[in-house]
């Protein structure tokens, strides 16, 4: 379970190592009401990712759990790799992250860059995962989940923090949902505050799908947001804060996914990954609809994408 309390402690906790990200408002001839955004696409690698890394990571250390000399380890080519691979070169620790042997090698030379050691392993995401725990059992390196971990999620959390600080109050807040970890820190922090709206791609429904069948289930993923939103099932963190907390969910279609983060760009000058750009096509698409003065804020986490396809 993740309560507020959990991010409290994470927001005293990475103070000062992570970005406080702006909030924009949505010009009125482009909103069906009061909207913002907040730009977490601007936080350091540019995820969210960044808060929960440093909240796991310096969390095992205050507890004297992380030793200086392995470090962490985590199973990603993507955001949550990069996120991890930062905290730990920043606090001065060694990263290595498992990828499958189909990698891009993009992804791999930005590993590399950020300072982590990268192995190839296995066709698929799942073998790099085992790879990757059996590093962690082995060697006595502090294992970083890419999203189902309290620390992880908690930390993601410290954007509804700051939330309200900015906005005051709030009615509802649209998330892009993956593997949970981002809306369950968010709900939690938020509980009692706000409406939490999870939105995900309708070809990679892992909430929606968890909710309906009362459990998480393993659902087909594809799609173009699949490299961000792509979870086969939802975190058990992230399922027990969406039902606790009442979430609702949002399916959008790729289509609609495009068109926002087109819109982003051409309008606001946001280059956002497609995951990222999911929250806002709720919005756009008529998938969620804001009632009469709803206060409404859109969660933009992500700007890892190619933006020549802008």
């Amino acid at each position: 379970m993740i309560t507020r309390a959990d991010v409290d402690q994470a927001a005293l906790r990475i103070d000062g190592l992570v970005r406080r990200t702006p909030v924009l408002k949505v010009d009125a001839d482009h909103s069906p009401g009061d909207v913002w955004l907040k730009c977490e696409f601007l936080q350091h690698t540019g995820t969210f990712k960044a808060r929960g890394a440093f909240n796991r990571v310096i969390g095992c250390q205050e507890r004297g759990e992380l030793n200086p000399a392995v470090g962490i380890v985590v199973a990603s080519g993507g955001n949550a790799g990069l996120a991890n691979a930062y905290a730990a070169s920043t606090v001065g620790v060694p990263a290595t992250v498992y990828v499958p042997l189909s990698a891009p090698a993009v992804k791999v030379a930005k590993l590399r860059k950020a300072g982590a050691t990268v192995v190839q392993q296995g066709a698929e995401y799942a073998e790099a995962y085992e790879a990757a725990i059996a590093f962690a059992t082995e060697k006595g390196a502090v294992y970083c989940h890419a999203y189902d971990q309290l620390e992880i999620a908690a930390g993601a959390g410290t954007i509804g923090l700051e939330l309200l600080e900015q906005l005051g109050s709030m009615d509802t807040v649209l998330v892009a949902v993956g593997g949970g970890g981002l809306m369950a820190g968010i709900a939690a922090a938020l509980e009692g505050h706000a409406t939490i709206v999870a939105v995900e791609p309708d070809n990679a429904p892992s909430l929606n799908a968890a909710l309906a069948a009362g459990q998480p289930v393993d659902v087909a993923v594809s799609g173009i947001a699949a490299d961000s939103l792509g979870a086969r099932s939802i975190g058990d963190i992230g399922f027990e804060v969406a039902v606790r907390t009442g979430v609702q969910s949002v399916l959008v279609s790729d289509e609609s996914i495009s068109a926002a983060r087109t819109f982003l760009w051409e309008n606001y000058r946001m280059v956002l990954e497609h995951g990222a750009a999911a929250a806002y096509a709720a919005l756009a698409s008529g998938a969620y609809v804001p009632a009469a003065g709803e206060r409404v804020a859109v969660i933009l986490c992500g700007a890892n994408t190619d933006p020549t396809g802008l």
